[in-house]
């Protein structure tokens, strides 16, 4: 029997329709259990930790009387807070700029095409494969003032560059960076790797026909088509500067007036050791209007990204 124009017109809008609807249903069932345990265990708890911070919860009896801002006033105007804020400030400048320039130049070493490239290359990310606690451990030991890289410096001549690195009550935060950018700088070299093997051949080549020479081919061409991998290393280091606190605990904890306090291990002791969880809620609300202004940014420029 024949089949006319106008019954498979109106048949095939019908099947894809249902097919449709199928994939719609499919992708609900899939995605609710997720979605509901990400709406529960983090924006719950998010919302959670700014009403704790409201309340007059400070001691190991639970109290829920509203006292506003007050104990953002009390945790802003201490000393250890505002100690805590110059550290992040130096902890972030020294490990991001570390592993951001320490990550490029590897990925661009890389990018040569060497003889024995994979083997350096699981040599450069293997740190990040090794514990913050094991790494913190190690470097300890090796920035000792009377063992590990002193020893090293005092045995070739070079005493007089010995230093108290974590110990230092100035700049320890910035030495304990060193570990830090050592266990996450390979990651980062993936990435700008990743990002270098994505540039067409015939950009580069095309750039060196016009006479670019390779600093003018990297400060042109290379570096701005790395943008979007240099703005996805600076949102993740930035978010792991603002977190640390398993490698610097174990390598100085406070140190010496605070010098090497960070925010989790403040909040940490505040928690756990005063029992003042207001206060605790305080410092983990900062952390993540902190965190906000590094991920809306990122967030906004991949939406664009993604409409172009």
């Amino acid at each position: 029997m024949a089949v006319s124009p106008t019954t498979l017109s109106t048949t095939a809008p019908r099947t894809s329709r249902r097919h449709i609807n199928r994939d719609l249903l499919l992708a609900i069932v899939v995605l609710t259990p997720s979605i509901v345990a990400v709406a529960i265990f983090i924006y719950t708890f998010i919302a959670w930790t700014f009403w704790i911070s409201t309340v007059n919860w400070n001691t190991s009896v639970i109290d829920y009387t509203f006292v506003g801002l007050r104990n953002w006033e009390r945790m802003l105007s201490s000393f250890r807070f505002q100690m805590n804020l110059r550290n992040l400030a130096l902890y972030a400048l020294g490990f991001m700029s570390q592993c951001i320039i320490i990550g490029f130049l590897l990925a661009s070493l890389l990018d040569q095409h060497i003889k024995g490239e994979a083997v350096f290359r699981t040599i450069f990310i293997f740190p990040f494969a090794v514990s913050a606690v094991v790494t913190g451990v190690a470097w300890r030991w090796l920035m000792r003032p009377e063992t590990g890289i002193n020893l090293l410096f005092e045995s070739v001549g070079l005493g007089f560059l010995k230093s108290k690195w974590f110990a230092d009550p100035t700049w320890g935060i910035l030495f304990i960076t060193i570990a830090s950018s050592w266990q996450f700088a390979g990651y980062v070299m993936a990435l700008y790797l990743a990002g270098l093997r994505g540039i067409p051949l015939e950009v580069k080549e095309a750039a060196q026909m016009d006479g670019c020479n390779t600093w003018a081919l990297y400060r042109h061409i290379i570096i701005p088509m790395l943008a979007p991998v240099t703005y996805t290393s600076i949102v993740l280091t930035g978010m792991g500067a603002i977190r640390v606190f398993d490698i610097v605990t174990v390598i100085s904890g406070s140190g010496q007036a605070f010098s090497t306090d960070m925010l989790a291990y403040h909040m940490f002791e505040q928690m756990f050791t005063a029992n003042r969880f207001s206060l605790s809620a305080v410092i983990g609300a900062f952390m993540i209007i902190l965190s906000i202004f590094l991920v809306v940014p990122y967030l906004l420029s991949v939406r664009k990204e993604q409409e172009r």
